[in-house]
């Protein structure tokens, strides 16, 4: 499930590494490290709600969320940090709604050791990464590189993956029998644009690779986005592709945005969304991904007294246009404070037939949610 209100693409390790770099060399002894490291945390309450259509089990739950982390400072460039997330269940509507979302009930999601210089930063453990098609958390070793003027390179390695929020916690299981191995250079040395060509390879099972363009103004937005891959013989799905267009503006406290996404006809992406993804607009969008799928989507933002509003409205063919979701989400947030805010999401998803799976039929309902409903009040950060 993803989380609330999904975030644009950078990598946090990318931002965490060369943030460091900057305080490579802060404490002199270990002792002074540990006491000059910071604490922080925080406290949320969620709760979803499911109305499925006919031949569907409605269901829902609610989650009290605790995040503890303490990261050292600096000893010659070497720091650590290490995060605890805790949930409790606070209700469902059937039995087993809050366990099927829960693996576990305590999960340590970092645990790394992190060395930076100038120009050079590398971290080693489980930490949490968000590249255009790896996120969550993972056990890694991930090397950013900025010695090249306006350049950005991250070289990582990932062998388990966990996916930890609010709304979900999962156990951290194998990615594949070798890991995956990811490549991903930013480069902005030209006014308003960002190229960010990628490639990644999890060994006998699948490579891709893609380039993504962002242009940025002061009121005008752009993305060119387009990635395929090589799925290996064994596996038995076919070779994928992926393109996605978007244009955006924002004006004083409006946002817009129009796009599109199409995949190929025969394999859909081709497993690319198998460890992570910053495609899908929606927050479920259960087709966008599909095999020959394409989507149509517009998205308006704006803020008012503070309340930050949203909505996004798309629809997907799929398998070969005889087929159709669509899907409306409707946000709402607002900040009650510096370190207190809460949101609400409203879901809708109107789906052609198709079976448990999804697979398009003639006689049966999706069992995915026609409308949903969810909340979340967080504070943000602590200490």
């Amino acid at each position: 499930m993803k989380n609330l209100l999904k975030g644009q693409t950078i990598s946090l390790v990318a931002c965490g590494l060369i943030l460091s770099s900057t305080i490579a060399f802060g404490a002199d002894t270990i002792d002074a490290a540990f006491k000059e490291g910071k604490a922080s945390g925080s406290l949320a309450l969620y709760g979803a709600k499911y109305d499925l259509k006919d031949g569907g089990t409605d269901w829902g739950y609610g989650n009290g969320n605790a995040t503890v982390a303490f990261e050292t400072g600096s000893f010659y460039g070497l720091s650590a940090k290490a995060e605890f997330k805790g949930n409790l269940k606070l209700g469902e509507v059937e039995n087993n709604d809050y366990d099927s979302n829960f693996a576990n009930h305590s999960l340590m999601t970092e645990a790394y050791i992190k060395y930076a210089m100038e120009g050079f930063a590398i971290s080693a453990g489980r930490q949490a990464i968000d590249l255009e098609w790896l996120g969550d958390y993972n056990e890694s070793v991930v090397a950013a590189i900025t010695a090249v003027p306006d350049t950005t390179i991250v070289l990582g390695y990932t062998d388990r993956q966990a996916e930890s929020g609010i709304d979900v916690s999962e156990d951290f299981e194998e990615i594949t029998e070798e890991g995956a191995y990811v490549a991903d250079i930013k480069y902005s040395g030209l006014q308003s644009v960002e190229f960010n060509p990628y490639a990644y390879s999890a060994p006998e099972v699948v490579d891709f690779y893609g380039l993504k363009t962002t242009v940025t103004t002061d009121y005008f937005g752009a993305i060119a986005h387009y990635a395929e891959s090589s799925v290996d013989n064994s596996v038995g799905v076919e070779d994928g592709s992926i393109g996605h267009l978007e244009l955006n503006t924002t004006i004083a406290d409006l946002s817009a945005a129009v796009g599109y996404i199409k995949t190929d006809k025969d394999g859909g992406v081709g497993l690319m969304d198998s460890y992570g993804d910053n495609i899908n607009p929606f927050d479920s969008g259960n087709k966008v991904y599909s095999t020959d799928a394409k989507t149509v989507y517009g998205s308006l933002g704006y803020t008012i007294a503070g309340v930050e509003l949203g909505a996004l409205y798309g629809v997907t063919t799929y398998d070969s246009a005889d087929y159709k979701e669509k899907e409306l989400n409707l946000t709402a947030g607002y900040s009650i404070t510096e370190s207190l805010g809460t949101s609400i999401l409203f879901a809708n998803i109107d789906g052609d037939e198709g079976d448990t799976l999804g697979s398009p039929t003639t006689d049966q309902n999706y069992v995915f949610p026609n409308n949903s409903i969810r909340f979340k009040i967080e504070s943000p950060k602590w200490l």
